[in-house]
């Protein structure tokens, strides 16, 4: 699938870098044939011709680039899908008849009046859904259906206040409105960059912020703008510069976003795979290794061991009457003997060491150390075990068996080892069992036998 994936790509890269030639060969070609014409009128000692003048409207411009950031934004959501991007591109479509609204002149005072008044209640809505896209990116859930319904009496305001009051009625408070609304939804942009070091984020909290700080000033000049005109054209200019800048961090924002959930699944993934592994050399029962982990770790130790020349050894322990527990107690208190002597061993044997569950009530212990170090190991279990304070809650009788086989040099594998070990447990076993009772004091099994 890679390779495939790969070929397209490079597929679609050379797409588009044909295309951009091809653009690039003509608007050239173009400039050529206009500076060769150029050339003949000036060697020809005519008179170059002027270009005509061609009027632009900024508020028309501006309103057809916002329908151009909206449809990227939607496409965007349309590979996406997430909710904040479609506010956006929501926000951006309102702002172009936002501006259509107020580009062109009214033969009516009231009509222009309710144009200006419309204009500002679709900023006021613009500005509603930039802070509700941070709402939802940031999931802080500020903004709730209940809250949405002060749009309606907002948007009665703006459409009947112009025609009873005038233009200065809603210019003022629409500016403020927006104001706080844009400042918000900065702050909520600052705080992702803080939390997840997007730069989009970065970019588009400076952007939102920039806005609310012109229409604060807006609304401070109004009265300067309605009967001067002073100051109009330079804060749509200031406007148009951030809504630039803004188009490009949420285009930023969006393709960060991507990799952020990509980073987020990948995490996700990696922490599953290791749950998984631990899973499977995991004894879920006793929580000690199993034997597949012994199959994994066994040429790993032998040569750690064979290269340091360390000595190795094993242990085999079975627990005494194990069966006859199972048979009288149930099942469920044989799994709670074998969890506690799988804590016990745990505790009495070094994390650099291993425990593995062998099998039913039989456990394998890989331990460092020489034949002689491990025989006294052996013996310091079985007694640690009868005298701990925990055994009084186990059924009486349980004990342990401890086999032990050192691991020669040049070893490569270790199961003809376990079987020396099984032998020697056996052995202890049988001496333990013919034992006389007298000479098996040990104050745990004391204490459970007067407790029986």
């Amino acid at each position: 699938m890679r390779p495939r994936n790969l070929t397209s790509s490079r597929r679609r890269s050379a797409a588009l870098f044909a295309l951009f030639l091809s653009i690039f060969l003509l608007s050239s070609g173009s400039s050529l044939l206009t500076s060769a014409a150029v050339s003949a009128h000036a060697r020809a000692g005519d008179a170059v011709p002027t270009p005509p003048s061609v009027p632009i409207s900024p508020r028309r411009s501006a309103a057809f680039g916002a329908v151009i950031v909206a449809g990227l934004l939607l496409l965007q959501y349309a590979h996406r899908r997430k909710p904040f991007i479609l506010l956006w591109a929501s926000g951006w479509l309102l702002i172009a008849p936002a501006m259509l609204l107020i580009a062109r002149g009214y033969e009516s005072g009231r009509a222009a009046n309710f144009a200006l008044g419309l204009s500002q209640f679709l900023g006021i809505c613009t500005a509603t859904l930039f802070f509700w896209s941070a709402d939802l990116y940031r999931q802080t859930r500020f903004i709730r259906p209940a809250r949405l319904r002060a749009l309606i009496a907002a948007g009665a305001w703006f459409l009947i206040a112009p025609l009873l009051f005038g233009a200065a009625a809603v210019l003022t408070p629409g500016y403020v409105i927006s104001a706080i609304l844009l400042a918000g939804a900065g702050a909520m942009y600052a705080a992702v960059l803080i939390e997840r070091r997007m730069i989009g984020a970065g970019l588009v909290a400076f952007v939102l912020l920039g806005l609310g700080v012109s229409n604060l000033a807006a609304a401070v000049v109004v009265p300067r703008m309605l009967a001067t005109g002073q100051f109009t054209f330079e804060i749509l200019v200031v406007n148009a510069v951030l809504y630039t800048f803004g188009a490009l961090g949420i285009h930023q924002l969006v393709f960060e976003d991507m990799t952020y959930e990509l980073q987020t699944t990948n995490r996700r993934l990696e922490a599953a795979r290791e749950e998984l592994l631990q899973a499977a050399i995991t004894d879920p029962l006793t929580g000690c290794h199993n034997r597949r982990f012994l199959e994994q770790v066994m040429d790993r130790e032998l040569q750690r061991h064979a290269r340091f020349q360390l000595p190795l050894s094993l242990l085999f322990i079975d627990v005494d009457k194990f069966k006859q527990i199972n048979d009288t107690l149930g099942h469920e208190a044989g799994d709670r003997v074998l969890q506690y002597v799988a804590r016990f061993l745990k505790r009495h044997i070094r994390e650099a060491d291993y425990v593995f569950r062998w099998g039913g009530d039989e456990f394998l212990v890989l331990i460092t150390c020489g034949g002689e170090e491990a025989a006294r190991k052996a013996a310091v279990l079985k007694a640690s075990f009868d005298a701990a304070p925990e055994a009084v809650e186990l059924p009486p009788g349980i004990g342990l068996s401890v086999g032990w086989a050192e691991v020669p040099p040049g070893t490569d594998d270790l199961l003809p080892l376990v079987k020396e070990a099984d032998e020697r447990m056996y052995a202890d076993k049988g001496h333990a069992a013919k034992a006389p009772p007298a000479q098996t004091p040990a104050p745990a099994t004391a204490r459970r036998r007067r407790k029986t």
